[in-house]
């Protein structure tokens, strides 16, 4: 658990990185590059840099934009982050939030004509390949040592909980691999618009 100094210390590094590198913080700034993304893949609480920094390279590959809900266990300077995600941390939208439950309201999860959430764990039998995906869906997933959380789970806002395979006697994948299997899926049906 990190200390509130620590908290600050990376809301303070993360301040910098996002305007440095673009990053908007979901505070109604006005600097998203793509206002109306295909997917929005959120990280609750990730811990291991490489993870994401994968993950905004895959976002950046298929045009979704990637949230990370705080606390974060890294900061954005973290080097393992900045060379996992190579030159693309300028081809993405990264907003910061404060709270998944923050996350998700910004999005407009729940709302009659908002987006669909689908929760990514192995605690459900519906397939990622069984979903019928529409544009500005929300894909999300929890951090790497646990993932989602049961209180998390429990949302109202979740459309669905979503499985990836795997073969008996495996208990999951990495998280920016399977954040890329989601994400790839969901792509795939709206026919890899952009392309």
């Amino acid at each position: 658990m990190m200390s509130e100094a620590d908290v600050n210390s990376v809301r303070d590094l993360n301040s910098v990185h996002d305007r440095a590198h673009g990053i908007a913080r979901a505070l109604g700034e006005d600097t998203i590059r793509n206002p109306n993304p295909p997917l929005h893949v959120v990280f609750d609480q990730p811990v291991i840099p490489p993870n994401t920094g994968n993950a905004i390279r895959m976002c950046a590959g298929v045009g979704a934009h990637l949230h990370l809900c705080e606390p974060l266990g890294f900061n954005l300077e973290e080097k393992n982050l900045r060379r996992a995600g190579l030159d693309y941390h300028d081809l993405v939208d990264v907003t910061i939030h404060p709270s998944l439950d923050e996350c998700l309201t910004t999005l407009g999860a729940g709302a009659p004509d908002g987006p669909k959430v689908y929760a990514f764990t192995s605690h459900t039998s519906v397939r990622v390949d069984t979903v019928s995906y529409q544009w500005g869906d929300v894909l999300l997933f929890g951090c790497e040592p646990t993932g989602l959380s049961a209180e998390a789970l429990a949302d109202p806002r979740i459309t669905s909980r979503v499985r990836i395979p795997m073969l008996p006697g495996r208990r999951s994948i990495n998280l920016s691999n399977a954040a890329a299997v989601g994400a790839y899926e969901a792509w795939r049906q709206l026919g890899y618009q952009g392309v």
